[in-house]
């Protein structure tokens, strides 16, 4: 029975065993890494904040998780041991990549504690080259790509599935030039670690030439390539995430900015010394780009290169050594400023040193570099920095950058609200939207007077392009002389513009008479058809547009045919067009029929034609003294044959005027004063 009791107990414990101990997957190794770390003091690596707030670092073969109170979270056996001067570098969706015996390693944290192996050589250089030193990586979440350094090997890009996508060496042949190492190739080789902008996925290098290269993640073709080497072969490169690259070079003190489209200087400032060749700064959502510096100041530049100091006070025997890390809301740094208790500046012709010795105190504070507010400052001694002595970083060298990175992740003092790096990350690109910028310069009225000269450039331009196309495409042309052709044209507009005179004066002539004779009338058809003739010739052989030949358009006066026809202008008062049909058979006084119509029931009623002018020639030969009368059929008229109707011609007078008619010559004299006419229209049809 005990034993029974004891083995139920120990399978609930193996049970239990997660919940228990929740942060500790490898809970069999915890005790005997803690053990083993406990008052070693080994030293920690460069720590990476995560998205969590868990700060990570590695130590020896383990992978360390640390809660932001100093606690440790979990241990992960490596299998190698780690480069401690290289931090981890976050991969996104719950992946870490190190580098670890100059192999780089991709740990998955959701793996860990499951039966799927955590730890995963993602590039192995192999047994034969392994003494190819990895100089850095960098990690593309947007592109889910790993950029790899190898010296003396070149650029490797690989999926993070662990798929290679393209490598490059610092030469190579583009467009038939040699692009890289243009003044020594045998040693030159990539000299820095990577680094990738995530707005333009592009990635920055520098060889040992002093030369910046800028290639796109998607392929090993080189953008573009500057030569830094007259300012230093080292320094170290900064992604601003908002259209411009940080250069920053330790030896002279400087910060670069470059356009990264073309990789030229937009300007370029001093700053105080560095600690460390390996200075870089940090760039904020806003832009601004901040560094600390020996002096004891914290220099913070705008993107156009405003500059900012803090604090405003001088500070003698103060120091700014460590690294500044950008919080979560991506608007404020935290910086560590340490004072010292002797501080000693040289000076020489080109560069300034400073040596420094025993720290007294360190001072952590918040601040915002682009409004210059202060939200905390808190010295070391205070309790949250006083409770991280007391916590497992005891069995670590811990410095104050260790310090500062475990500030930020506690988010002490912290009044602003976090976000996501997406969020970040889009309000830093925007910054990098180019304003538009005008290409003219100068006095307004200038610049309308050239677009306006411009804009009538243009227009000739089109007109002669259109004259050219429209000669080029005439085939009559191809075997003529162009400049015969238009003499030839110009003859017919003449002739056409003398044609009209001569048709008008006839017509006023005619107007005035108030009668049109028979002679004027063919005088005129005949004008009227020669000008039509050259209407013809104008609008198809010698027309300037398409070979098309257009439709003839309605002549302003009808031709004769055999028919008197006149037509003539009343004194801009009206018109009247009066139709004459001679008749082939006599009648008692008539010789023929007279018919009043508007000039608009000319154009829209045609000369009629068969059985209609049979019965028109038919009805001329009955007596005109039915025109105007209501029609009565005689009683001899046969019923059967045809019938006819007909209606009174209405004249309307103006001054009491009438119109008066010669019956003996059956014309109708229209009296010259203004009055409107109509005549309804006598209709015959055939029974027969």
């Amino acid at each position: 029975m005990p034993a029974t009791f004891f083995l139920i107990f120990f399978l609930f414990m193996v049970a239990s065993q997660s919940t228990w101990f929740p942060n500790y997957p490898h809970y069999p190794h915890l005790f005997s890494a803690q053990e083993r770390f406990r008052n070693r003091g080994d030293r920690l690596s460069k720590p990476l904040i995560g998205d969590s707030g868990r700060i990570y670092a590695c130590s020896e073969d383990m992978l360390l998780a640390f809660e932001n109170n100093g606690s440790i979270a979990w241990l992960l056996p490596l299998g190698f041991e780690c480069n401690v001067s290289k931090a981890p570098v976050h991969g996104g969706r719950g992946k870490i990549y190190l580098i670890a015996e100059n192999r780089v390693l991709q740990i998955n944290i959701m793996k860990i504690g499951t039966s799927e192996p955590a730890v995963q050589v993602l590039f192995d250089p192999g047994p034969g080259q392994r003494g190819d030193e990895i100089v850095g990586i960098a990690v593309s979440t947007l592109c889910s790509s790993v950029i790899i350094n190898v010296k003396n090997r070149g650029l490797f890009a690989y999926l993070m599935r662990g798929q290679l996508l393209w490598s490059v060496g610092p030469v190579i042949d583009q467009y038939g030039y040699r692009q890289g190492c243009w003044k020594n190739v045998s040693d030159c080789y990539f000299a820095s670690a990577p680094v990738i902008d995530q707005c333009e996925a592009s990635v920055y290098i520098s060889n040992t030439e002093g030369e910046l290269y800028s290639l796109s993640i998607r392929s090993p073709q080189f953008k573009w390539i500057q030569d830094l080497s007259s300012f230093d072969k080292l320094y170290t490169i900064t992604p601003g995430n908002n259209g411009l690259l940080y250069i920053t070079v330790p030896v002279k003190s400087l910060i670069l900015a470059l356009d990264v489209s073309s990789g030229n200087i937009l300007w370029q400032t001093s700053i105080g010394q560095l600690s460390s060749a390996e200075s870089s700064p940090v760039v904020d959502s806003y832009g601004w780009v901040t560094i600390g510096s020996l002096d004891g100041f914290l220099y913070s530049f705008s993107p156009t290169g405003t500059l900012k100091k803090f604090p405003k006070a001088a500070v003698l025997d103060s120091v700014i050594q460590f690294s500044i890390f950008l919080d979560c809301s991506g608007y404020a740094v935290y910086f560590c400023q340490t004072e010292m208790e002797e501080k000693v500046i040289h000076m020489n012709d080109q560069y300034a040193h400073v040596s420094a010795m025993k720290p007294k105190s360190s001072i952590f504070t918040l601040i915002v570099p682009s409004t210059s507010k202060t939200y905390w400052s808190e010295s070391n001694h205070g309790p949250f920095l006083s409770s991280l002595s007391q916590s497992d970083l005891q069995n670590f060298v811990v410095d104050e950058g260790m310090l500062l990175a475990f500030v930020t992740a506690s988010k002490i003092g912290n009044q602003l609200s976090c976000r996501s790096k997406a969020l970040k990350l889009a309000s830093s690109c925007s910054q990098g939207t180019r304003k538009r910028q005008s290409v003219y310069t100068g006095n307004r009225s200038s610049i309308f007077l050239l677009l306006l000269l411009e804009s009538i450039i243009l227009v000739v331009l089109a007109v002669v392009v259109r004259f050219c196309c429209v000669f080029w495409r005439k085939k009559k042309l191809q075997d003529q002389d162009l400049g015969r052709f238009l003499e030839k044209r110009r003859s017919l507009q003449l002739k056409k513009k003398a044609f009209d005179r001569t048709i008008t004066e006839l017509e006023h002539k005619a107007t005035e008479e108030a009668v049109a004779t028979e002679k004027t009338m063919e005088e005129l058809g005949k004008l009227v058809r020669e000008r039509q003739g050259i209407e013809r010739k104008l609008s198809t052989t010698y027309s300037l547009g398409r070979d098309e030949r257009v439709s003839n358009p309605k002549s302003v006066l009808p031709l004769y045919t055999g028919r008197t026809c006149y037509s003539f202008q009343r004194a801009k008062k009206g018109s009247v067009t009066i139709f004459h049909t001679l008749s082939n058979t006599s009648s008692e006084g008539s010789s023929g029929e007279i018919e009043y119509v508007s000039d608009s029931e000319v154009e829209e009623e045609p000369v009629v034609k068969g059985k209609a002018k049979a019965a028109i020639e038919d009805e001329s030969s009955s007596n005109d003294e039915q025109l105007g009368r209501k029609y009565q059929r005689s009683p001899s008229e046969p019923a059967s044959r045809s019938k006819g109707y007909t209606e009174s011609l209405f004249v309307e007078q103006e001054s009491g005027e009438e119109n008066s008619q010669d019956e003996g010559k059956g014309v109708k004299t229209v009296p010259t004063s203004s009055r409107s006419i109509w005549l309804k229209r006598r209709t015959f049809s055939s029974l027969n």
